[in-house]
């Protein structure tokens, strides 16, 4: 079933697209703020996001930007601001697509399935091998060899971010506030914790990794030397 997180702090059109959209077979998770949108978009891994402007706390812009750095699930911004303006900032930081409230569920609807298919024709040069490692970004799966490994969503999100950054180190603190959300880029003792467990799961020795180095003091990086993207 086709996810979609839902990021709007107004009821009314919560519910009414919650009951909308499930009843097209979509499953619609719901944030009422951008910190809580962030951090269930790394915990849902959802299929799609639509996301309001004028959100609690952070922006519909801070949202995007943030889900940008590790993701690229498709967003669609539904704001009532239709000033060209806005919809360029949007589009900048990372959204696929702007629909302006009001509208209509069938409009809605087009859209979502007009961006699901664009992400599906990217998704088929999602994989990434490295070593004995095949990563799978659109199905969220990695194979080690011919056996599937179990990730916790935290240590997928973490492994996703340095995927899609490959050979480019990636800031303790932007990995924290991209799988933990905003107020946790202090938190540099998450990672070394979530770390260690990968690598028990995906390197043949723990202690010399091979693809998932560590930057001390600074961040980590994927190791992009045996890695071909298809």
């Amino acid at each position: 079933m086709t996810t979609i997180l839902l990021v709007d702090d107004d009821k009314s059109l919560v519910r009414a697209l919650s009951i909308g959209l499930g009843a097209f077979g979509y499953l619609v998770e719901v944030a009422t703020n951008g910190v809580e949108a962030i951090t269930s978009a790394a915990r849902v891994l959802p299929d799609l996001l639509l996301v309001d402007l004028g959100l609690p706390e952070l922006s519909g812009i801070e949202v995007i930007t943030a889900i940008r750095a590790w993701s690229d699930v498709p967003i669609i911004v539904l704001s009532a601001r239709p000033q060209e303006a806005v919809k360029v900032a949007a589009l900048d930081a990372g959204a696929d697509d702007y629909l302006t409230k009001p509208f209509g569920i069938n409009e809605l609807l087009a859209r979502i399935r007009a961006s699901l298919r664009r992400s599906s024709r990217a998704d088929e040069e999602s994989v990434v091998r490295a070593g004995e490692l095949t990563i799978d970004l659109a199905a969220r799966l990695v194979l080690r060899g011919d056996v599937a490994v179990h990730l916790t969503p935290k240590e997928w999100g973490a492994l996703a971010v340095l995927v899609r950054n490959r050979g480019r180190l990636v800031s303790q603190q932007a990995l924290l506030e991209q799988v933990w959300g905003p107020g946790y880029s202090g938190e540099s003792e998450y990672l070394r914790t979530l770390f260690s467990r990968l690598r028990k799961k995906l390197e043949n020795d723990p202690a010399s990794p091979v693809h998932l180095i560590t930057e001390p003091g600074v961040g980590y990086r994927f190791e992009i030397g045996a890695v071909i993207a298809e």
